[in-house]
């Protein structure tokens, strides 16, 4: 929307839980291959951040009797194709990490490659000392709601 071109142009990468504390890596997002800072300044580029932070919070407030199905609709069939097709796509998805990221015995959104064997390989990225605390504290919120439902 900001840059008026087709969303199928857009790669982006969220890392985290879902809500305020997802952590997206704006460097590592691009149109059609070009870094976004090549189109937008810092300002825009963190106000977007912080609005896909708040999202799902946008999308309850206009549906009002819930939450977004199309997106995770469209991503559960992504995944199953890559499964069924063993096309080894890239997806970032809920994985259970045993130290990648320096997190142990979580499930956590993390960019995977996803084939007939499930998950093939999870695919850890280099951040920078802020993504990292970032993550942490994407982490903890992701535990916390993990301890309320008893997992």
């Amino acid at each position: 929307m900001e840059l008026n071109v087709s969303v199928e142009n857009i790669q982006a990468l969220v890392l985290g839980g879902h809500g305020d504390t997802m952590v997206p890596i704006a460097r590592y997002t691009t149109v059609s291959g070009i870094p976004l800072s090549h189109f937008l300044p810092q300002d825009r580029i963190d106000a977007i951040v912080d609005r896909t932070r708040k999202g799902g919070g946008e999308i309850v407030k206009y549906l009002k009797t819930g939450s977004a199905y199309y997106a995770p609709s469209l991503a559960v069939a992504e995944m199953v194709e890559s499964v069924v097709k063993d096309k080894k796509k890239i997806l970032p998805c809920a994985a259970y990490l045993e130290g990648e990221y320096g997190i142990n015995d979580l499930y956590f959104g993390v960019p995977i490659k996803l084939g007939t064997n499930g998950v093939e390989e999870i695919i850890e990225i280099d951040l920078t000392d802020e993504e990292k605390e970032m993550i942490k504290g994407s982490e903890a919120a992701v535990r916390t709601v993990v301890d309320l439902i008893q997992l």
